[in-house]
């Protein structure tokens, strides 16, 4: 069960993010592999912080804000 929540989350959260950044998703399977990757990234960065908690509303503002800041860097790379 844990991965289907995360593959959800991870849905999600690459949503949110693709319209934050772009005003539009990226479609499912981007918006897919953006949340998973910003998931990862944004534990990483919630923990250098010291802030940890539960739920699931907790984990996709997490994985949101890493997907946001990976498709910042992301941008940088682009013309």
């Amino acid at each position: 069960m844990g991965l289907l929540w995360s593959i959800i989350i991870g849905i999600i959260a690459g949503a949110i993010a693709g319209y934050i950044m772009r005003g539009r998703g990226f479609g499912m399977i981007i918006n897919l592999i953006v949340g998973l990757i910003g998931g990862l990234l944004g534990g990483w960065i919630f923990s250098l912080f010291g802030a940890s908690s539960g739920g699931i509303l907790w984990n996709i503002l997490m994985s949101t804000v890493g997907a946001v800041v990976l498709l910042w860097i992301l941008s940088l790379f682009k013309r």
